[in-house]
């Protein structure tokens, strides 16, 4: 399992449709596939004898507790996330799901990122929390706009360099 942690209870509970659909398919695969295997594999470690010295019943009892952890979560949580509808009609402004290309003044360097909910954000992927300092600092700004963000490294300027939308 992954170090995955929950968004802080003060989040935005709104998602893309993808993203949704990317927790509904976890759910699934955790309860109908992981969940199962787990329990087949805890029985037959059980079934082996001592219980306190048999490292791969201790394993798999962490393992279950994990999977229904997450499902626990991911039963709660679904239900009060709000899929995000059509994109914007301003499509050159920075909202909810747009893809934003930003460029570092100082420095030239520029980055792609997309604005999405809590729940699905990837750093690996570009795909940063509308509760992240970046984000906020975008929302409704348009190409060629400058923003000014105080992230851990310190205070940066952003230019504003393209705004688009998925088609969702």
């Amino acid at each position: 399992m992954s170090r995955w942690r929950p968004p802080a209870p003060g989040s935005t509970a709104i998602i893309t449709r993808t993203g949704f659909e990317r927790l509904r398919a976890e759910l699934d695969q955790l309860w109908k596939e992981k969940r199962p295997e787990v329990v087949r594999a805890l029985s037959a470690a059980a079934a082996e004898g001592d219980r306190s010295e048999n490292a791969e019943y201790i394993y798999r009892k962490k393992q279950l507790a994990e999977i229904d952890r997450r499902v626990r979560y991911l039963s709660r949580r679904l239900p009060s996330l709000r899929v995000a509808g059509a994109g914007p009609t301003d499509r050159a402004a920075v909202f909810f799901g747009a893809w934003v290309e930003v460029e570092d003044t100082a420095s030239g360097d520029s980055a792609r990122y997309r604005i999405v909910g809590p729940d699905e954000t990837d750093a690996r992927l570009g795909l940063i929390s509308i509760d992240a300092p970046l984000a906020r600092a975008l929302l409704g700004k348009r190409p060629d706009d400058e923003v000014d963000v105080v992230l851990p490294a310190g205070q940066v300027r952003y230019a504003v360099v393209a705004v688009e939308y998925p088609q969702d």
